[in-house]
């Protein structure tokens, strides 16, 4: 019968691990990192589910001669900020899981 006592315990264990992901989910919707480029001339927030959820331009960073500048400026802000999202979602799913690694979790 302790066989399927501690089989008991592990599945409780395994559901309150499922339910407290999916609350982590969602908290992660909400939470944001943002990034910069171009000593601030590019910023680009992005969400704990890395998704880009704005990308704002100052004036100054518009030059009609060098629009490459200004997508490279966007492209190095907005794959920062995805970065930052992907260790924010690392570092909470730590907290989670104890520092275990389990693919395909997010």
């Amino acid at each position: 019968m302790n066989g399927m006592g501690n089989m008991n315990k592990l599945m409780k264990q395994v559901q309150k691990m499922q339910q407290d992901m999916m609350k982590l989910q969602e908290e992660l919707k909400e939470k944001t990192v943002e990034a910069t480029a171009g000593g601030g001339v590019v910023k680009v927030v992005a969400s704990g589910k890395k998704q880009l959820l704005s990308i704002e331009i100052k004036p100054e960073a518009v030059d009609p001669d060098d629009v490459e500048m200004l997508q490279d400026l966007i492209l190095a802000a907005a794959n920062e900020a995805l970065q930052k999202a992907e260790e924010m979602v690392a570092s909470e799913m730590g907290k989670l899981t104890g520092g275990l690694n389990i693919p395909g979790l997010f």
